[in-house]
């Protein structure tokens, strides 16, 4: 899944463009090509993401405009409020999580990750869209078990890219029409979607925040890229970024607030590590009423050495931290092969979630 970094788009990266909203140069440019298959994946998309300006201002208008205002601003009739002899409405019904309930406990997660026109970050990013979802219910069959699947479709919806762009960040933001087409996807399916988030330079939480309008959703989570968070200095690509458990509780108050002022269901925020390095005091983790924290265990390699990767990932993890486990088509394949369902399942503790790329 490497691919060049000379600047030249392949028709997927054109096709890529013309669903995002342009954000400066937003190509690798000819700096310093990184060190590994991991180092090129981000730094392709950038051809290939726009800016996403203003994302959340429809629900900040929402919210400041709060009034007797029906869904076109109009004033309502004083008629139109219920008298005292009408009879009680019924009972809205609480959000369920796609395939139904409120706990993801029954459920065994497995997506594809990617974005649309950037086929090195993955299959989500090519084909059509709903012949991908269907892949992605079979795939989820064959790793269910002792679980009802549930299939997720995990978009990239901020980028890190090899260059600082305009606002220095090293990031930029899928379009807001992307998400919605894979959203509506989702919905059709009955999928969930992780919106996955690779911040370079940018806040955590301030990317976080900017999909609020996503997130009000019931089948909506989150999905962190730790390794392409960039310390001052750092450039994607040329070095593993980093987080802490205390940032990542962070997240998890936040998504937490927006589940109690919604009656969401629960929600996941899955946290992909490549490293023991990546995640730092992972004491500090502290799971948030109405949030699953997923710990998913991402390395390339033969079955033996993403068990090895595994085993030191999930020493002394956290009780309450759950797993899961990413599998690469192409990488995992190169002088090996895929590892099988029953290996994946074999791994203790059980994968919550199984991710393909």
């Amino acid at each position: 899944m490497a691919h060049s970094t000379s600047g030249t788009s392949t028709p997927q990266e054109a096709s890529a463009r013309q669903e995002a909203v342009p954000h400066g140069d937003g190509g690798a440019g000819p700096g310093t090509p990184p060190p590994t298959r991991r180092g090129m994946l981000a730094v392709a998309a950038a051809a290939g993401v726009g800016l996403l300006a203003g994302c959340g201002e429809e629900t900040a208008r929402s919210a400041s405009g709060a009034g007797p205002h029906d869904s076109t601003g109009a004033e309502r009739s004083p008629s139109a409020e219920p008298s005292a002899h009408s009879p009680s409405p019924t009972p809205k019904p609480r959000p369920e999580l796609p395939r139904g309930g409120r706990e993801l406990s029954r459920y065994r997660l497995v997506g594809y990750c990617g974005l649309p026109g950037a086929a090195a970050l993955g299959r989500l990013g090519t084909g059509d869209l709903d012949d991908r979802v269907r892949q992605i219910e079979k795939t989820a069959r064959a790793y269910a078990a002792d679980r009802a699947p549930q299939p997720v479709l995990e978009l990239l919806a901020t980028v890190a890219n090899g260059t600082a762009g305009p606002d220095g960040t090293y990031r930029s933001r899928t379009s807001p029409d992307t998400i919605r087409r894979f959203h509506d996807a989702a919905k059709r399916h009955r999928a969930l979607l992780l919106l996955n988030i690779q911040p370079g330079r940018a806040s955590v939480l301030g990317e976080v925040k900017a999909l609020r309008e996503w997130l009000v959703h019931p089948d909506v989570g989150i999905a962190l890229d730790p390794e392409w968070e960039m310390g001052p200095g750092e450039v994607p690509g040329a070095t593993y970024g980093h987080t802490s458990g205390q940032e990542i509780t962070d997240v998890a108050r936040y998504l937490s607030r927006i589940v109690a002022e919604h009656d969401l269901p629960q929600k996941p925020l899955v946290f992909h590590q490549v490293a023991v390095s990546v995640v730092g005091d992972q004491s500090a983790l502290r799971p948030q009423p109405g949030v699953v924290l997923i710990k998913s265990a991402d390395g390339i390699g033969s079955p033996g050495m993403k068990r090895d990767t595994w085993r030191q990932l999930v020493k002394d993890q956290p009780e309450q931290v759950r797993t899961g486990f990413k599998l690469f088509y192409e990488e995992d394949t190169e002088g090996s092969r895929l590892m099988t369902p029953e290996e994946v399942l074999a791994l203790r503790p059980r994968p919550d979630y199984v991710m393909f790329e």
